[in-house]
């Protein structure tokens, strides 16, 4: 096969961007009328942009689905379409699949501990939203500054916390990859933004 050829996305993607427009078509990104799909497909042009497979941008695209729409039986129907792999990436991009939630600060402590046992493959995916949601935050702060917090169950605090201790494990775990080394620019840059001049401005 042409190895250009090879490249190009097939029908599981298209399945897939489908399978997620109709699951989140309803949704919005917190605090605004934008629909939640930009959020799916600027995750997944992320993964493309840093060399993911089919797979991985499959898992982009269905990153959130058992997180925000139907838990494990959301999962099940992602394994029965697309397999176990595909399935098990957006599980470990899930810090839950319960309703209700547990609390915030418990989900989110869980979830950076749950980071080292996650494979490299789905480590990009997750970093990938991470990028994407510290960019989207710093453009929001611009537009409406200090209520950009609100939009947020951690605050302002934990909000900042969450990131940065994110995008130092992610560092730590992938120290070579340029994801991550983009995240961590993004993260201090939306820290100069926010004011932060000591970690115990954004430390749990």
């Amino acid at each position: 096969m042409d190895q250009h050829m090879s490249s190009l996305l097939g029908q599981r993607f298209e399945d897939a961007l489908v399978f997620a427009f109709r699951l989140h078509r309803r949704q919005t990104r917190k605090g605004s009328e934008t629909p939640f799909v930009s959020h799916l497909l600027g995750v997944t042009d992320l993964v493309l942009h840093y060399g993911g497979s089919e797979d991985q941008a499959i898992a982009a695209l269905l990153h959130d689905a058992a997180e925000d729409q139907g838990g494990e039986e959301t999962l099940a129907e992602i394994e029965r379409r697309f397999g176990a792999k595909i399935a098990a990436m957006v599980r470990d991009c899930s810090d839950t699949t319960v309703t209700p939630r547990p609390e915030w600060e418990e989900r989110k402590k869980r979830y950076l501990r749950h980071l080292p046992d996650v494979p490299a493959e789905t480590l990009l995916v997750s970093a990938a939203d991470k990028l994407y949601n510290v960019r989207a935050i710093l453009a929001d702060y611009h537009l409406v500054g200090e209520q950009v917090w609100k939009r947020f169950n951690g605050g302002r605090k934990g909000t900042l916390w969450y990131y940065r201790a994110l995008a130092d494990e992610y560092a730590r775990l992938m120290p070579d990859h340029p994801l991550c080394a983009e995240l961590l620019r993004a993260v201090a840059q939306l820290e100069k933004e926010a004011g932060v001049v000591e970690p115990s401005d954004w430390e749990k």
